[in-house]
């Protein structure tokens, strides 16, 4: 089942009664957008106990068009990847 910003916002307001749904949106974009920010600045983004955001670059190269067999170049992009913390790995595949 995925979760969606307005469920983890829901989830916030049962936790803290007392802050507004507004300031809870608020706090909850300010937190994306420096994880956004400091992704984009090629800087690691880590949560203690949960993990690590890291950019990786992908070099440009020649690949092929499976359908036609045809040689396409890909440029060189970059790719978000996460890796889980022990605490939360242990988490997940806890029986």
């Amino acid at each position: 089942m995925p979760v969606s910003k307005s469920d983890l916002i829901k989830q916030l307001q049962l936790i803290y009664p007392n802050l507004l749904k507004k300031d809870l949106i608020k706090i909850f974009d300010i937190f994306l957008n420096e994880v956004k920010t400091s992704l984009k600045n090629e800087e690691r983004v880590e949560l203690r106990g949960w993990g690590v955001f890291y950019q990786k670059k992908q070099n440009s190269r020649n690949s092929r068009n499976p359908k036609t067999g045809e040689t396409v170049f890909t440029p060189e992009k970059k790719n978000i990847n996460f890796k889980m913390s022990k605490e939360l790995f242990k988490t997940i595949n806890d029986k």
